[in-house]
């Protein structure tokens, strides 16, 4: 029986090693970790200690790194010095899994866990206003056109871009390039935006130097990158009325006793309007299991099944509660029974 037992736990030291210099025992770590997007982080941790109150398992530590800097963590090797699991507010990309693969972590698990959606959000002191994902994109572009050119964005005031529109100071507090709800923004109020503005197109009809144009995002201080901590742009909005933060529908959620939403062109952010799409400025969750550690770290099974259940993820689940907009139903049974199933990763 000794030597059995010698010979799984070098296999299972196998499994969880990249090279001589990264060998370590499996049973090093004895407690799940995950990392990556603020904006799933209030999830993943929900789980976590639903899932420690069990007793069976020491509660994973979860921490916030946003989207890109967890999966890049997770992305760099197999072991115990590694995560296991990484909260993603987009879906991975591309040159991620590529990035994984070249490191050792030859399969990854995915698992969409519900909807968010990205709101322009004010304190409830302020004047409530609200946008098209045009006038966003023109406030917060690099670039806009004028007299058929593009030039230096000069707009300095939310008047500017529209006389409807406040006589503020355009000042909007927002996730920096390593967050998931940075990739989100860009993409779908940023990009969306720009392609309502006609003149884009006639100016740039060169495709990249137009994609390039549509996500650029200036740098005159108009665009404030307040880091991963969505709280400390809730303080930042109290102290300024006149300002705008950007953050997930969920933190909004959170904080709807100090926050107001803007609707995006006349679609006010609600948990019906974004499960059904007619929010236009909408986007799914997810997370990601290393599935060469499942069964050598112990509990990520047990871990993705409490994820999945639907006193979790369901319409009534206590991830509900904390602003997690639930998957139909068919879709959370299909995720439930891929993850379970540890189905690997086909993008």
């Amino acid at each position: 029986m000794k030597t059995t037992k010698l010979a799984l736990t070098a296999a299972a030291v196998a499994a969880l090693t990249i090279g001589a210099a990264g060998v370590a025992n499996a049973q090093s770590r004895d407690q799940i970790r995950a990392v990556g997007s603020s904006t799933v982080f209030p999830f993943t941790t929900a789980v976590a200690e639903a899932f420690g109150k069990t007793g069976k398992f020491k509660t994973p530590v979860v921490e916030s790194t946003g989207t890109g800097g967890g999966l890049k963590l997770f992305c760099g090797g197999v072991g115990p010095q590694h995560p296991d699991i990484a909260n993603a507010s987009r879906r991975i990309k591309k040159s991620e899994v590529d990035q994984c693969a070249a490191n050792g972590v030859a399969e990854i698990t995915e698992l969409k866990i519900g909807f968010d959606g990205i709101v322009m959000a004010s304190s409830k002191a302020a004047k409530h206003y609200d946008f098209t994902r045009a006038q966003v994109w023109k406030a917060l572009a690099k670039e806009v056109p004028v007299n058929g050119k593009m030039v230096a964005n000069p707009y300095k005031k939310w008047s500017d871009v529209d006389p409807s529109l406040p006589n503020y100071d355009i000042e909007v507090l927002g996730p920096p390039p390593t967050s998931g709800t940075r990739d989100a923004f860009n993409e779908l109020m940023m990009e969306g935006g720009c392609h309502e503005v006609k003149e884009v197109a006639a100016v740039l009809t060169d495709e990249k130097a137009r994609s390039k144009a549509c996500l650029s995002i200036r740098e005159d201080g108009a665009y404030v990158e307040a880091g991963e901590n969505d709280n400390l742009i809730v303080q930042k909005l109290g102290a300024n009325p006149e300002a705008f933060g950007v953050f997930g529908y969920s933190f909004l959620d959170q904080n709807k006793d100090k926050l107001q939403a803007a609707k995006i062109d006349t679609v006010v952010p609600s948990y019906e309007l974004i499960s059904s799409g007619k929010y236009p400025v909408s986007r799914s969750l997810y997370v990601y299991v290393k599935t060469a550690h499942v069964g050598v770290i112990p509990g990520i099974r047990e871990l993705i099944g409490e994820f999945t259940s639907e006193r979790a993820m369901g319409e009534e689940g206590y991830l509900a509660d904390k602003g997690l907009i639930a998957l139909p139903k068919a879709d959370r049974d299909a995720a439930r029974v891929s993850a379970v199933n540890l189905t690997p990763l086909k993008l």
